[in-house]
């Protein structure tokens, strides 16, 4: 049985870790030279985020769970695992577990490089993210901890994280903020002023004013004044009742500068920072948000991150989804204007694969993959074309198919059933839905809503 080692930074925080070692800081227990499977930041330096930096900073504890002795918040929150478990059981379980991911990340692979790093971080932990956290006295806001805590030079944070976004491996659950920065130096340090819609001077005022249905004259209301009475400076007329005789224009500003009238000022952004000056159109608008795994990328993380080499799957004429989907609407915009070419889109889900293959383990669940990749092959053809949209997941693009052509597939894959017999294999189940092109398609439907109404028939 692996036994497992505990370290506490500062005080306890319950008696059931009594039998950990303890720090009165993170460099003393960097400096022991031990290297500790999970480490407790408790009591007073629990109220310090640079004791977890520095530990995440290191090669050892870059990954390590890492606790705080009660619920955190901000950058302790986004640095460690949250409020430390009660019993050394319960930490045991944690390092067992943690370990056991690590092992299946990448094909057993360190991870070496900031995106293995922070991709393996997030794997180990299954629902976890990475968190943004406000702090005032950055340029931009929001920062987030974890990417400057892991990364081994400077970068920025969010558009690395919007990187791995776009190429599908993280999602965002909801919108935290919506920030504007300086198309010029990045800074969101920007102060909003009212201008001059004609001069753009910052010289102006807000002064009421009159208009002499009369004359057309239009000024400012202290010049109508005159002995108590309204009267227009310019032709002389008294003006008694307001709609009648006169009214009060909407260009309520006036520039001292050019003596403009205006309703509305326009609004200038000036960078507090670079003194870059804006219209509010030229800033760069940013979504500040949560990231975590998505499905392609969990799968990317078991399967290996160099899909090249290590996708299984890819021995299946497979491609990337965001290629599928385009592939698949080139298609679907084809059948839209020609009715042709037929095509079969054939949907295939191994009901508690992912889990199964964990309960497995590594030796036994490739073994198995490799079996079902060799008999999947047999079923489909060098012209035909593959995507995953998760672990469980499988379509196929079957080009100049028609129904009793995908029911010979459907046939062939069926038999891949046989290979889940037995106790340890009997919670996967096979399902299979297709769309058979033009019969089955709706019109106006396009690649994304195809596979999502597919999704929901698996």
């Amino acid at each position: 049985m692996t036994s497992y080692r505990f370290a506490v930074i500062g005080t306890p925080h319950c008696e059931d870790l009594g039998a950990t070692d303890r720090f009165e800081h993170s460099t003393h227990l960097l400096k022991s030279g031990i290297d500790y499977d999970a480490v407790i930041v408790s009591g007073d330096a629990e109220s310090d985020p640079a004791e977890l930096e520095r530990l995440r900073r290191t090669s050892t504890y870059a990954l390590k769970p890492l606790f705080t002795s009660k619920s955190a918040k901000g950058v302790a929150a986004a640095l460690s695992d949250g409020a430390a478990p009660e019993s050394i059981k319960a930490l045991e379980e944690i390092c067992r577990s943690y370990a056991e991911r690590l092992s299946m990340f990448n094909r057993g692979r360190p991870p070496l490089g900031l995106e293995a790093k922070v991709l393996a971080y997030l794997w180990m932990r299954g629902s976890e993210k990475v968190l943004a956290v406000r702090d005032a006295a950055a340029p931009q806001f929001y920062q987030y901890p974890l990417i400057d805590a892991l990364a081994d030079e400077p970068v920025n944070a969010a558009v690395w994280l919007q990187g791995l976004a776009q190429r599908g491996l993280l999602h965002t659950d909801h919108l935290i903020d919506r920030i504007r920065l300086c198309s010029h130096c990045g800074s969101g340090r920007l102060n909003y002023i009212d201008v001059c819609v004609e001069c753009q001077s910052m010289e102006i005022r807000r002064q009421p004013s009159l208009h002499c249905f009369t004359c057309g004259h239009v000024g400012h209301q202290e010049q109508f004044l005159k002995d108590g009475t309204l009267v227009c400076p310019n032709c002389m007329t008294r003006l008694r009742h307001i709609g009648t005789d006169y009214d009060r224009p909407l260009e309520n500003y006036h520039c001292n500068n050019c003596s403009a009238f205006f309703v509305d000022a326009d609004v200038e952004a000036r960078c507090l920072d670079c003194g870059t000056h804006h219209t509010p159109d030229q800033l760069h608008v940013r979504e500040i948000r949560d990231y975590a795994l998505t499905e392609s990328g969990m799968l990317a993380c078991r399967q290996g991150l160099d899909q090249t080499n290590l996708n299984y799957f890819g021995q299946l004429s497979m491609v990337g989804a965001t290629s599928f989907k385009v592939l698949l609407d080139w298609q679907l915009e084809l059948i839209q204007r020609h009715k042709a070419p037929s095509f079969v889109l054939l949907g295939v889900r191994f009901r508690n694969l992912a889990q199964t293959l964990a309960r497995l383990g590594e030796q036994r669940g490739h073994a198995l993959l490799d079996t079902l990749v060799e008999r999947m092959q047999e079923a489909i053809r060098d012209t035909d074309r593959c995507t995953r949209t998760s672990e469980e997941h499988l379509w196929l693009l079957l080009m100049h198919t028609d129904q009793q052509g995908i029911d010979r597939v459907s046939q062939r894959l069926e038999k891949l059933s046989t290979l889940f017999v037995g106790d340890e294999l009997q919670d996967i189940a096979l399902s299979q839905v297709a769309c058979v092109a033009p019969r089955d398609v709706v019109s106006e439907e396009n690649a994304e809503l195809l596979l999502a109404r597919l999704t929901g028939e698996l």
